[in-house]
């Protein structure tokens, strides 16, 4: 209250720079704000997501509905559901076009065509099923069975129980090394005994050849195929690990956001893309020097991942907002972070992403999938905003100062009694 009272009388003595530093903060701080990326209204509770590259299609998991959305990347709309029981993990079968989604509470697998959205097939598995992806070397599908400890190996061809792989502790994401013919599995274990790993299996064998300790609470991993590395998110550290497939070795472990969550190789680019669920957002990492170049606001509890190659874009599911959030990869341009990388045991910052690549993202409308026009004037409007913000602090302090000395010069002395 003294400070507005100072200021107020103060105002009939120095307008002009308060009127500019006023002018300044209202002309550019709107440009300060970043365009969200589209969002698609689907299901409730909408957790895994994959993309089908063939019918240019995402196929998302909706929890809480019962119901399995089917999203055009063209117009960027749902042009199908499909009932499927309590559904999570998703992964498309590119050789029997088919997209295999988990049915938790009924302890299996189903698959759907995808010419025609119809349940084709329901496989039984172990309790708890949670992930699932496909093996396009061996044409089969893993499915962890978190309640059960175990991997379930089922020929997408005769829909048919492989084998059971044992011994693997509270497993949830997977993906699959199609160089090394090997599925990385994170095992955080249960609550009870937790491990904090992430277990490789060899398709040859269908055993488990190695576990590697990683942070703490492991769950989204994604395969990077240009680099031969995993990247595993690591909820509760707040962290994505790499894991090189030659050695089985963690060779770097980044910050990132709250309660990191699906992950997603975006092969275009080299980038890899976080969903941080306990922060809202989803961070971009780039698999050059293994460092945040981007952080993306994405409400709605962002859960899955997806990337779409054709249409260079990513796709991320809004577990508690029913919504799937559209980015466009174009809009990140290139660059270098401001992020600092160190050795296995240390921790990448990603604390302060540079203003320059954070401002280079732009939003993708529902009805036209190109961004690069808007993503050009987003970037250029954000740093005149920037140096706008600075100026208009700058004039607003000589203000403030200026008034206080004068409010000194002028004031009487006051009694010694309060």
């Amino acid at each position: 209250m003294k400070f507005m009272a100072v200021l107020t009388s103060g105002l009939r003595t120095a307008p002009p720079l308060l009127l500019l530093a006023l002018f300044l903060l209202s002309a550019f701080a709107p440009t300060l704000v970043h365009a969200q990326p589209a969002t698609i209204i689907v299901g409730s509770e909408p957790s895994g997501i994959a993309y089908d590259s063939a019918k240019g299609e995402l196929f998302v998991a909706n929890y809480g509905s019962g119901t399995v959305s089917v999203i055009s990347d063209s117009t960027n709309t749902v042009v199908a559901n499909v009932s499927v029981r309590s559904p999570l993990g998703v992964a498309y079968d590119s050789a029997m076009g088919e997209v295999w989604v988990v049915n938790e509470f009924g302890s299996a697998v189903w698959a759907i065509s995808d010419s025609t959205n119809a349940v084709t097939a329901s496989v039984p598995v172990g309790s708890g099923p949670f992930g699932t992806v496909y093996d396009s070397g061996k044409g089969e599908v893993f499915v962890s069975n978190y309640g059960a400890n175990s991997v379930s190996v089922v020929s997408d061809s005769t829909g048919a129980i492989v084998t059971t792989v044992k011994g693997v502790n509270g497993p949830q994401e997977l993906t699959y090394d199609s160089a090394k013919g090997e599925i990385f599995v994170a095992t955080p274990g249960p609550v009870t005994s937790p491990t904090s790993t992430v277990s490789v299996i060899s398709d040859s064998t269908n055993t488990v050849v190695a576990n590697i300790t990683v942070g703490n609470s492991p769950y989204g991993v994604a395969y990077d195929s240009a680099k031969g590395e995993i990247f595993v998110s690591n909820s509760a550290s707040g962290t994505l690990s790499v894991i090189s497939d030659s050695s089985n070795h963690v060779v770097s472990t980044v910050s990132v956001g709250s309660n990191p969550d699906g992950v997603a190789y975006d092969s275009g680019n080299g980038y890899v893309f976080l969903a941080n669920a306990g922060g809202n957002t989803v961070s971009v990492v780039s698999d050059s020097d293994n460092k945040v170049i981007a952080t993306i606001g994405a409400g709605g509890d962002p859960t899955g991942v997806a990337y779409d190659s054709v249409k260079g874009e990513v796709y991320v599911t809004g577990y508690g907002a029913g919504i799937v959030s559209v980015i466009s990869d174009a809009s990140l341009g290139s660059g270098t972070s401001s992020s600092t990388t160190t050795s296995t045991a240390s921790t990448t910052s990603a604390a302060s992403t540079s203003s320059a690549q954070t401002s280079a993202i732009s939003s993708v409308t529902s009805s036209s999938n190109s961004s690069s026009g808007s993503s050009t004037s987003s970037s250029s409007s954000v740093s005149l905003g920037y140096l706008g913000l600075v100026a208009a602090n700058a004039v607003l302090l000589l203000a403030l100062v200026g008034l206080v000395a004068l409010k000194r010069k002028n004031r009487r002395p006051i009694s010694g009694h309060r």
